[in-house]
């Protein structure tokens, strides 16, 4: 069985991917890129934090139901649910 630490290194190494997705979208924002580019960029980085947050979630929930943990199913389900 994987570590927490082993388990996140990967989302980690995403979420510096996305960290320079955005850094650069604001630098083209900053420069004047054309809209359509910036889009592009937009859509780039939002795709890769969803999926990011949805292997994240994925493996929480995994977690719980091997613990056979309800309580945070449940917990985990509400906060996905707010809008």
């Amino acid at each position: 069985m994987m570590n927490k630490e082993c388990q996140m290194d990967d989302v980690i190494v995403r979420l510096k991917k996305v960290n320079g997705q955005v850094q650069a979208l604001m630098r083209m924002i900053e420069t004047g890129e054309e809209c359509e580019k910036v889009v592009t960029q937009f859509q780039a980085a939002k795709a890769a934090l969803d999926n990011t947050f949805s292997l994240v979630l994925n493996r929480n929930l995994q977690n719980c139901l091997n613990r056979h943990d309800s309580g945070s199913v449940e917990k985990i389900i509400k906060l996905i649910s707010k809008k």
